[in-house]
């Protein structure tokens, strides 16, 4: 990066921009577009311009260094990728809809890469034999793809966007520890670099598999994971990954189900006002298709089912919505007055909160009708407990029964021990030092490159604009010529000073623009130091402004350069 040219404004391909952009929602969105750092292209696909490459660039170059500090050896690998590995993994249809597909014209199945465990497992199988060439880590930072249903927010959700994917390969489940280790700590130090606010919390392996899984994530509003804090333990988790032990109680005492009449209250809430009862006291059963097979889903009636996690309960099969067609089908189910007992050809799955012995009010599968006294365990059974519900503020801690925090975060960062998963489906043995075949154990871990830039404009912006920490910025110092032809010639004289001394320089040189445009786009653009040569030019002063905490003060021209260049 040292002693690159200076980049001036007037020959630069970025136009900033006075107002958002009509489709924008999140604020990175909003200021990488208006500051000239990335375009759209088309839904969920963005090309970068030269200051956003200059900061795509800084973020690789901080991941790579650290995967290197750990010993992870780089390789580049494909993004169209055979169909036949990923079938043998089943991932080919576990990824659904998300994963884009295409054929060549010999009729030939492809993807587009959206992660590559399957070609580095082969990678693998080809170049290691012995127990003597592992354990070995493997990464690459490549573009990956993924067909969403609805891109948004710029270049935090896109169908196109730049990761790093790494790989260890170990022969021993104790090795996958230390790798995993490893990253983990080459992981904090490459967030704590960037200068992102981040926490390490519990996660689900999703698609993915495996045993054990870490979820970075970095706190914002714009962030689409909710993750669950306790403030008097350590315990933090994606509410996607909270589970809490089923805790069965004394039903004996209830007694016998009854049958009551419920005219018109075929939801919770007219249930409940009704019978004069909090909301909590009733069983919602919420009825889905999986693999078009009916499933009811038992939750209490003060809370929400988290579709997400049906989902994830049921991958790779199917999950919709029951439908109208479906009631009229089956005249044993009755809208709005669903129960548990006496379901015939439906599988009951339930939250722990539906312990056996807990009694409830529900449906009693006819029109106009609940039953009180239901008890779990005694008068219906539940298939299978899944946390499915909603997690909310105030939740207890699985750990400690402190009431949890929530709060909104980007995930940024993804680190799994995949064990045998790959291997087995693709029959990854080593000689081990018995001379027989070893199996081998795997991790896989995640940095997404170019959603860290969204979250770090998300972090660090302010009122004015992005304010990127130095080491990811476009370039070490701002300078602006607030002037004519007097405040040019300073500015870019001071420019190739700076640059001869190490730094990253860009220059606002543009003729026929005002110094307040100028201004304005210094703070729009976020380079940590702004140095403009203004209105006392001729005497050879410069302004220096901290574009983060405003602080301006006026130095001379070789004292300004010996403060930037320190």
């Amino acid at each position: 990066m040292a002693n690159a040219p200076v980049q001036r404004m007037s020959q630069l391909m970025a136009k900033t921009l006075r107002d958002d952009p009509a489709d924008a929602e999140v604020l990175s969105h909003k200021l990488l577009v208006r500051a000239g750092y990335v375009r759209r292209t088309a839904a969920g696909i963005w090309s970068w311009l030269p200051l956003g490459k200059k900061v795509l660039a800084n973020v690789e170059r901080i991941v790579r260094e650290e995967m290197d500090a750990i010993g992870a050896q780089e390789v580049s690998l494909p993004a169209l990728l055979p169909r036949e590995p990923y079938e043998a993994t089943g991932r080919w249809d576990e990824y659904g809809a998300e994963l884009f597909r295409l054929q060549d014209r010999r009729g030939g199945d492809y993807l587009l890469g959206p992660t590559h465990e399957e070609i580095f497992t082969l990678l693998v199988k080809d170049q290691c034999s012995s127990y003597k060439d592992l354990p070995v880590i493997l990464y690459q930072i490549q573009t990956k793809f993924r067909d969403e249903a609805r891109p948004r927010a710029g270049i935090l959700r896109g169908r196109e966007f730049l990761m790093k994917d790494s790989y260890s390969f170990d022969t021993e489940d104790e090795g996958l520890a230390q790798s995993y280790a490893l990253h983990r700590e080459a992981y904090k130090r490459v967030f704590e670099r960037l200068g992102l606010d981040y926490r390490i919390v519990a996660a689900t392996a999703g698609a993915m598999g495996g045993s054990k899984s870490e979820e970075f994530l970095a706190p914002a509003e714009a962030g689409e994971d909710t993750f669950a804090d306790c403030p008097n333990c350590d315990f933090a988790a994606n509410t996607e990954a909270i589970s809490y032990e089923l805790q069965p109680v004394d039903g004996s005492a209830v007694a016998a189900a009854e049958e009551i009449p419920t005219p018109d209250t075929p939801t919770i809430e007219t249930l409940a006002a009704s019978l004069g009862v909090p909301a909590s006291a009733t069983l919602k059963n919420l009825l889905v298709k999986v693999d078009g097979e009916i499933v009811a889903v038992g939750v209490p009636g003060d809370r929400e089912v988290d579709m997400g996690k049906v989902e994830e309960h049921f991958a790779p099969a199917v999950v919709e919505m029951v439908t109208e067609a479906d009631f009229a089908e089956r005249a044993d189910l009755v809208r709005g007055y669903v129960g548990p007992q006496g379901l015939e050809k439906v599988t009951y799955i339930a939250d722990p909160r539906v312990a056996p012995g807990t009694a409830w009010i529900t449906g009693a599968n006819k029109e106009g009708m609940h039953a009180k006294n239901v008890v779990a365990g005694r008068d219906f059974e539940v298939s299978e407990y899944v946390d499915v519900v909603v997690v909310q503020e105030g939740d207890p801690c699985p750990k400690c029964g402190t009431g949890l925090k929530l709060d909104r975060a980007i995930e940024i960062g993804h680190i799994f021990q995949l064990g045998r998963k790959y291997a087995d489906a693709l029959k990854l043995d080593v000689l081990g030092q018995n001379g027989k075949p070893v199996r081998v154990t795997m991790g896989s871990y995640g940095i997404g490159v170019s959603r860290a830039v969204a979250a770090l404009a998300e972090q660090s912006a302010d009122d004015k604009g992005l304010c990127w920490p130095a080491e990811v910025a476009p370039a070490d110092v701002h300078v602006v010529a607030a002037g004519k032809a007097l405040q040019t010639e300073l500015a870019l004289d001071v420019s190739e000073q700076l640059r001869a001394a190490g730094l990253r320089v860009l220059v606002d040189d543009r003729a026929g623009v005002s110094p307040g445009v100028k201004f304005t786009d210094a703070e729009l653009i976020g380079v940590p130091k702004i140095l403009v040569a203004g209105r006392r030019s001729a005497e050879g002063v410069l302004e220096l402004k901290d574009r983060r905490t405003g602080e301006r003060e006026e130095l001379p021209v070789a004292e300004a350069i010996a403060r930037l260049s320190a």
